[in-house]
């Protein structure tokens, strides 16, 4: 597997997610701070997210992309795309109960995309990384009654630990 990494593009307003290869914790740091930036922006219109080179991601990281629907529902009362293509990460993607929060494509339909570039790495602080941890799991826990019986075990062990 190869390590993760996270491009991304704008164009009018839509922004373009591209995660590639294992999209672990250690991207989590700079996905959330560039997620942040992504929904202040005054131009933002829509987001998709593009799976189709990722090979593994991990809880923490779908916890994330989670928040990324929260957000648009919230703000824009649209649901966000994701586009996955390989069949053990669209399995995830079910089993986690994206399909309700995401318009889900399992084809690759894009021609041709913007000039994607990757998300600048930001090291978060120990610190941080527990808060993005814990938010993440419980924005996957919201979701629906398995998710928070899978997660919430390790949600009261990170809050103990604060």
């Amino acid at each position: 597997m190869h390590s993760g990494k996270i491009l991304v593009a704008k164009q009018n307003g839509a922004y373009i997610l591209k995660f590639q290869g294992d999209v672990r914790l250690t991207l989590c740091a700079s996905l959330d701070h560039f997620l942040e930036s992504m929904f202040s922006d005054p131009d933002f219109k829509t987001v998709l997210i593009d799976l189709t080179e990722t090979e593994g991601i991990d809880s923490t990281s779908l916890g994330l992309l989670a928040k990324v629907s929260v957000k648009m529902q919230q703000q824009f009362h649209l649901l966000p795309t994701i586009i996955s293509i390989n069949e053990d990460i669209t399995r995830i993607l079910l089993s986690m109960g994206f399909d309700k929060v995401f318009i889900l494509i399992r084809e690759y339909g894009l021609n041709s995309a913007p000039l994607l570039k990757e998300v600048p790495e930001i090291l978060g602080s120990e610190e941080d990384v527990k808060n993005t941890v814990l938010n993440a799991h419980k924005t996957l826990m919201d979701l629906n009654e398995q998710n928070r019986a899978t997660f919430s075990e390790l949600v009261s062990s990170l809050e103990n630990c604060q």
